[in-house]
């Protein structure tokens, strides 16, 4: 699998628009060492990008927000 084809089926994942084929070839990319790779890089890049993005807004009222992002509600209170 080459490096494009992992970033797409990462992006695609992301995205929630895995089709069954694509979620198919992304699970026997996690025996490859080159997809892994390629998926740790691309996922570095997101959350860098949402740590970004994330330091240009104020914190949202905490009591009227709820939770809408992606994470579990274990891992958001990490970032809390």
């Amino acid at each position: 699998m080459s490096n494009h084809d992992s970033s797409y089926l990462i992006e695609q994942l992301l995205k929630n628009n895995l089709s069954s084929a694509e979620l198919d070839a992304f699970l026997a990319g996690l025996h490859n060492d080159e997809a892994i790779q390629a998926y740790s890089d691309v996922l570095e890049t997101y959350f860098n990008e949402l740590l970004k993005q994330n330091e240009h807004q104020p914190e949202p009222d905490k009591q009227t927000s709820g939770n809408k992002g992606i994470l579990p509600d274990s891992l958001n209170s990490m970032y809390d």
